[in-house]
């Protein structure tokens, strides 16, 4: 078995033995969807190795104890491997397809007063749900005829825990015109800005885990999902999983947005493309 080294500011170990890796990524897998292997060695024992140091433990037969046995410390595994790489207004044709197509067609069978909930999944450190509500009080009119729920979710707990502080750097922010971020926004140390406390207070996030169908009983359906850039990480038994669980989720004539490299239609027959002037986005199929 292979250990760490005994130099605190080393992050390297030692190459994990392949049953090692393999009870790793498994771990990896069942809680998360995400696919890791041989491949991403050098990912995987990277964050192995920061998750060590952090537990001040030298040996991997010691830290595959602990995660053996200690639901916070796969956690914590879970969440140094999760993707957070976002920004605000990130994909921006689909946020128009949201105000020009998507919520008008909604609107049909709602009545003024009437809730409408929009869920972000992942959601990482709060970007796209916190663009999604600054675009709709920009862009949407008929933003205060109606009840708007926003809610994301995310199964790293440290982004969400990010995301309700509310704290974004020059990255995050860079797409934003500047007369939003004077809105939207207050200076704070180190080039951080602050997103407003009314903003902050207008998304609710949770933890769900989009392959795990328990962890998202509680945040009801839905009649707008985001879901972007998740299932290219995830295999053909994980996407199939996800799959059934968004439509689990989705209320009757509610849509789903994916990233531009994903189709819903090679994963599930029970959803069909809708070609908008803005984006193509999905929707239940009709014979299901």
């Amino acid at each position: 078995m292979g250990s760490a080294s005994t130099d605190p500011k080393d992050d390297r170990i030692e190459p994990l033995l392949a049953a090692d890796l393999e009870e790793i990524c498994a771990i990896v897998y069942s809680r998360s969807g995400m696919v890791f292997g041989e491949t991403k060695r050098y990912y995987i024992e990277r964050r192995i190795a920061d998750l060590m140091r952090q537990r001040q433990i030298q040996s991997v037969s010691s830290y595959l104890s602990i995660l053996r046995s200690d639901p916070a410390e796969i956690e914590r595994l879970i969440n140094s491997f999760t993707v957070n790489e976002t920004y605000f207004y990130r994909e921006l044709h689909q946020l128009s397809c949201l105000s020009n197509s998507i919520l008008p067609d909604i609107i049909r069978l709602k009545q003024p007063g009437d809730r409408i909930r929009i869920w972000s999944m992942p959601c990482a450190s709060g970007e796209e749900p916190y663009s999604i509500a600054i675009w709709l009080l920009e862009n949407w009119p008929l933003v205060d005829a109606y009840h708007i729920e926003i809610v994301g979710s995310d199964i790293d707990t440290a982004v969400l825990r990010q995301a309700v502080e509310g704290y974004f750097g020059p990255r995050s922010l860079s797409r934003l015109p500047p007369d939003l971020l004077a809105r939207y926004f207050e200076p704070e140390q180190d080039q951080q800005q602050r997103l407003i406390q009314d903003l902050r207070e207008s998304v609710i996030f949770l933890k769900g885990n989009i392959v795990d169908r328990q962890s998202l009983t509680a945040l009801g359906r839905f009649d707008v999902i985001f879901c972007r850039n998740l299932l290219i990480y995830f295999d053909e038994a994980a996407r199939e999983a996800a799959a059934r669980n968004l439509h689990a989720l989705l209320n009757p004539g509610g849509y789903i947005c994916l990233g531009h490299t994903e189709s819903m239609t090679r994963i599930s027959q029970s959803f069909e493309p809708v070609r908008f002037p803005d984006a193509i986005v999905y929707r239940e199929a009709k014979d299901t």
